[in-house]
Parts: C-alpha cells; structure tokens; sequence
C-alpha cells in the first residue's frame, strides 16, 4: 500500500493551502448552481410530502411506505455506476436536465391521480419507482459538474456545499409543501411543485460548463464499473484500514437506518399526536435536514472537526444513539430535538467519511472508489426499508427503527474497534 500511502501524502499537500471558508461559493457558476440545486431538491420534498400523506391517508400501509425508500434507493444500488458512465459520455447538463423533466412528469402524473380521485397502490408503485430513477440519474452528473465550476482546488468545498444545498433543499422542502397541502390541496400544490424544477433546468441551458473540461488522469474515463469491478477495487484497498473502514461505515448505516423513518413519519406523526398536515407535521419532517445544513455550515465555515476516521465513527454512534431516542420518545418536542440532533450528526459522519475515502484513495482507483462509496452510501439505504418499513408492518414502527438503530451502534462499535490497532503511517489524516 505504498502507492496510497504517497497518494494520501500528496493530496494532504494540496489541501494544506489557505483555508477559505466557503470557498466554493467564490465561484459565480457554483452559486448559480446552488441555489437552483436547493430548488429543485425542494421541490423533490415538496412531491414526498404531499404524496406520502395522501397515500397514508387513503392506504395506511406501512408496506407501501417501505417500498417508497426501496424505490427511493434502489436504483442507486443497481444503476448509479451505469448512469455514472452515462455522465462521463455525454453533456452533464443534458443528463441533469432530463433527471428534472422525469422529476416534472411525475408531479404531474399524481396531479391528474389525486384530481380524478383514481390513485390506486399499482399507480403509486410505478412513480415512485419512476422518481427514484430520476434521483439516480441526477447524481453523478451533478458530482461531474461541479468539478467542472469550481476545479480540484476548490472541490472539497463545493461537494460539502453541494451536499448542504440538497439539504436546504430538505429543510424547506417539508415547510412549503406543509404549506401547499394546507392552503392549496395536494393537486394545484403538486401542479405549483412542478415548477419548482424549472430555475435549474432554464439554468442549465445556457451555463458553459459540461461536467468534462477536467478530465480526471489515471483510470479509463468511459468505462463503467459493475459488481465483479467493485469486489476487485475493494480487495485492492483491503489493506488500508480508513478506506475500508469508511465505505464500511456508510454502508451499515444506509442498511439498518437509512432514510427510512422519514418515508414513515405521518405514522410517527399520528402517534405523537399530530394528525393535521400542518406546521407540527412539517417541523418533524424537516428537523433532521435543519440539523444537517446546521452541521454543513459548522464544518464549511468554522472547520470545527478535522476529518478523521473516529470521529466519523463516533459521529455515526451518535446518531444510532439520536435515532433509538426519537422512536422510543412519545413527547413532541422531544422528538423534534433529537431529529435535530441526528440530522448534525448524520451530516458530519457522512460528509467526513467520503472526504476521506477521495484523500487516500491511489490516484488509478479514486474514481471507483468513490463510485463504490456511492453505492454504499446510497444504494444500501434501499433495504432500510426492509428493516424499517417492512418489518414495522409486523413489529410496529417504533420498535423496528428502534432495534435497527441499536444494531447499527453495535456493529459500528466493532468497527471502531477495527479502526484502532495496526495503524499505520498515514492511514489516517
């Protein structure tokens, strides 16, 4: 592992420059891109909002809400590396831009659904599986583009700043389509919601970036990357205890906990007393993304944790610890402060841990492995909702986010464990 060893050294030396703070948002594409980002993740939880809530309401299917994170995630397991290739073949904007039309036609399919009253559990299964591809489809275009704006000096901040934009996305996501169900209903606010989508894609048209004026040296740029490559690039870094360590960690935390307590939060909402789609409803929803673009900004601006693999580790134990006390707590207010809580911690852990599997990662396998982070990370939150959703059906959802999340604390335990002996120089930054 020497090659990693000088590779770590190395991309430590290009990060040890002036610090800037913020420094991505120096750049006037990268701000355009932003904002019209945050926009359009909005809009993303605008449709979730509303159409959870009406599917809660007409089926009370815990089963249907579990296939909601299985359609979410699923597709990132099966097809991010397909679609990663797709990305580095063609225009990065032409491959956004049709991620936001898929994401259109689907607030307008349950437009015409909830207006003729004929939504049915086979119409609900197809666009939410159709939505799903769409959030696959936008992602490594979006990774592409944004090294494309701001460079490698910059990247770090821009992936950090990227991730706190969706996140804003998320925050407000929940507030206005609380608001739209409220006030407007879930049809004309879902026909509102699909025009949310368009800054981006006007945006996109004109903006001069493709995602491929810097090329990344070293592996082949057009080939994709199948499960047979992902084993074999896993074997190659076996030897490097933060790289495993830390696509491990993502990993186990998208398998027992995921996303999956958010598809199901009208249920937890209805069992702490809130039955109204309204501002109480909301706030559950959106207290984890405020925790997350609170922690965005903390890391982004103050530099408050220094990226290193136990911390991340401890991080994600924390937020095991955060998630059990919110599905046992039967207060309101005291579920609202630990989704905050978690939402901090769960944006640290993960932001950390991808910085560090891109610092020592050998320069001939940084692209595939931060595409086999991706898969981890994302592709796994698929079967949360197997532990959550699916089993809810069976054990009630409380106890089944609850037992998943202290499975996870157990498992990551053992993984710092792993973390701490035979450390060797520069193995961990």
């Amino acid at each position: 592992m020497a090659s990693t060893t000088s590779t770590v050294s190395q991309n430590n030396t290009i990060g040890s420059g002036k610090k800037v703070a913020f420094a991505a948002l120096h750049h006037t594409g990268f701000r355009a891109y932003f904002v019209t980002t945050m926009l359009a993740m909005m809009a993303d939880n605008i449709e979730h909002v509303i159409s959870y809530w009406v599917m809660f309401q007409l089926f009370r299917s815990p089963t249907l809400a579990g296939f909601a994170v299985l359609s979410h995630w699923m597709p990132h397991l099966l097809f991010s590396v397909y679609f990663g290739a797709l990305a580095d073949r063609y225009d990065c904007r032409r491959v956004i831009q049709t991620a936001q039309f898929m994401f259109m036609g689907v607030s307008l399919a349950w437009v015409l659904l909830f207006f003729t009253n004929t939504l049915q559990v086979w119409h609900a299964v197809v666009l939410l599986t159709v939505h799903g591809m769409a959030g696959v489809l936008w992602g490594p275009g979006s990774q592409l583009l944004i090294h494309d704006i701001v460079g490698p000096e910059h990247l770090q901040s821009a992936v950090r700043l990227n991730s706190t934009s969706r996140q804003l996305g998320v925050l407000l996501g929940p507030a206005v389509g609380g608001g739209l169900l409220l006030f407007l209903g879930s049809s004309v606010g879902l026909l509102v919601n699909a025009l949310i989508y368009l800054p981006l894609t006007l945006w996109l048209w004109k903006a001069p970036y493709s995602g491929h004026r810097q090329p990344t040296q070293g592996a082949p740029q057009r080939r994709g990357m199948n499960l047979k490559d992902a084993i074999v690039v896993f074997r190659d870094v076996a030897g490097n205890r933060t790289i495993t360590s830390m696509i491990l960690l993502a990993g186990l935390s998208a398998l027992f906990v995921g996303t999956a307590f958010q598809a199901l939060m009208p249920e937890y909402a209805h069992d702490l007393g809130t039955d109204e789609a309204g501002l109480e409803y909301s706030a559950l929803l959106g207290a984890n993304a405020a925790g997350a673009v609170v922690g965005g900004i903390l890391l982004e601006g103050k530099a408050l944790l220094q990226p290193r693999a136990q911390t991340a580790i401890i991080c994600t134990i924390l937020w095991s610890l955060a998630i059990a006390g919110f599905a046992a707590a039967t207060s309101y207010p005291v579920a609202l402060v630990l989704l905050f809580l978690a939402g901090i911690l769960n944006l640290t852990s993960l932001s950390m841990s991808q910085t560090l599997v891109q610092l020592h990662s050998p320069p001939n396998l940084r692209g595939r492995l931060i595409g086999l982070y991706n898969m981890a990370a994302h592709g796994l939150k698929a079967f949360s909702g197997i532990t959550v959703g699916v089993l809810g059906s069976l054990i009630g959802v409380h106890w089944s986010l609850a037992i998943s999340a202290m499975i996870l604390m157990a498992v990551t335990v053992a993984l710092f464990a792993f973390t701490v002996p035979g450390r060797q120089h520069g193995e961990f930054g």
